[in-house]
C-alpha cells in the first residue's frame, strides 16, 4: 500500500488537543504559519490562554476552549465549538498526553484511570466525535481531504522500564489507529488516519504531575517514581534538543513523507539526524 501523503492548504481548519505546550503547541504554531484556521483545548486555562494570544499575534484565526480529554462531554463541546466556527475540520491530532513513572506494580487504580483516561481514552473520543464529522463533509464534497493523526510514541513501539502505564496507553493508541486505518480505508478515500511515535523530545511532558487531578495530587510519589522523575531532570540537563527543533524535526518528516506509523529520533547536537519507521497496517513495508 502506498504512503498517504498529507497535503495542508490554508483555510483549512485543524483540531489539536493539548495544544497550550510541547508538542501540541509547536503543532499550532506550524498551523498558524502556514494559514491554517486552528481550534486548540488543553487543560491548563493559563497556558491555553498564553497560546491563543500567542497564535493571534501571528495572524491565526483561532478557537479555543479548555478542557479534559478523558471527558467525553468535553470533547464533544470541542466538536461543537469547531463547527461553529469554522465548519468540519480537515485535520484532527489528538496530541494530548500525560506521563506517569514508577515500577509498574506501583500505579494505583486512580494512576492507571489518569493515564488511560488522558492517553487513551482522549483519542477515543477524539476519533469517535470528529470521524463522523469528516466523513460527513467528504460525503458532501467530492474534493475534501481529511486526516486524523493520533500522536503515540516511541513507548507505543517498545517498552522501556519504570514506564508501564504509558507504555500501555502508547502502545493501546497504536492499535486504536491501526485499526481505524484498516476500518476508514473500508468506508472512504477521502478521509485517512496515520500515528505519529516520536522519540524524546522535552516537551514537559514528564512534568504532568502538574496536571495531576484532585487526591492524585497530593498523593506522595513512591521511590521509583522520584527516580523516574530525577532522570527526566537529568535528560534535560544533558543537552537534548529544544523543544522547537525536536517538535519541528518529527512534525516536518510527517507532514513530507509518511504512511501509516511515522517514528523517528532526534540525536545529534549540532543538527537533526532522524531514525523513523515507516509501517503498513496491513503488514507490508512502505
Amino acid at each position: 500500500m502506498s504512503a498517504q501523503h498529507l497535503t495542508i492548504r490554508p483555510g483549512q481548519t485543524a483540531v489539536i488537543t493539548g495544544a497550550a505546550s510541547g508538542f501540541g503547541l509547536e503543532l499550532a504554531r506550524l498551523g498558524a504559519k502556514q494559514g491554517l484556521n486552528l481550534v486548540i483545548t488543553d487543560v491548563q486555562q493559563d497556558a491555553l490562554d498564553a497560546a491563543l494570544a500567542e497564535l493571534t499575534g501571528m495572524g491565526a484565526k483561532v478557537a479555543a476552549l479548555r478542557g479534559d480529554v478523558s471527558r467525553a462531554e468535553d470533547v464533544q463541546a470541542l466538536a461543537d465549538l469547531c463547527l461553529e466556527r469554522f465548519g468540519a475540520p480537515h485535520i484532527v491530532i489528538n496530541n494530548a498526553g500525560v506521563a506517569h513513572g514508577g515500577l509498574i506494580w506501583e500505579h494505583t487504580q486512580r494512576d492507571w484511570e489518569w493515564v488511560l483516561g488522558v492517553n487513551l481514552f482522549g483519542v477515543v473520543h477524539g476519533v469517535r466525535v470528529f470521524t463522523p464529522l469528516m466523513l460527513a463533509a467528504a460525503a458532501k464534497d467530492a474534493a475534501y481531504q481529511g486526516h486524523i493523526v493520533n500522536v503515540a510514541s516511541m513507548a507505543g513501539l517498545l517498552n522501556s522500564p519504570n514506564m508501564g502505564a504509558y507504555n500501555v496507553s502508547k502502545h493501546a493508541v497504536v492499535s486504536l489507529s491501526e485499526t481505524l486505518y484498516q476500518d476508514l480505508s473500508l468506508v472512504t478515500e477521502q478521509v485517512h488516519a496515520s500515528v505519529l511515535c516520536p522519540y524524546f523530545v522535552p516537551t514537559g511532558i514528564s512534568q504532568s504531575h502538574r496536571n495531576r487531578p484532585g487526591e492524585l495530587a497530593a498523593s506522595k510519589p513512591t521511590q521509583s517514581q522520584l527516580i523516574s522523575q530525577a532522570i527526566d531532570t537529568l535528560q534535560r540537563l544533558w543537552g537534548l534538543q529544544p523543544i522547537r527543533i525536536g517538535a519541528q524535526a518529527h512534525l516536518q518528516d510527517f507532514y513530507r513523507q509518511h504512511g501509516f506509523v511515522t517514528a523517528s529520533g532526534v540525536y545529534d547536537e549540532d543538527g537533526i539526524d532522524h531514525v523513523e519507521m515507516r509501517r503498513d497496517p496491513a503488514g507490508a513495508s512502505v
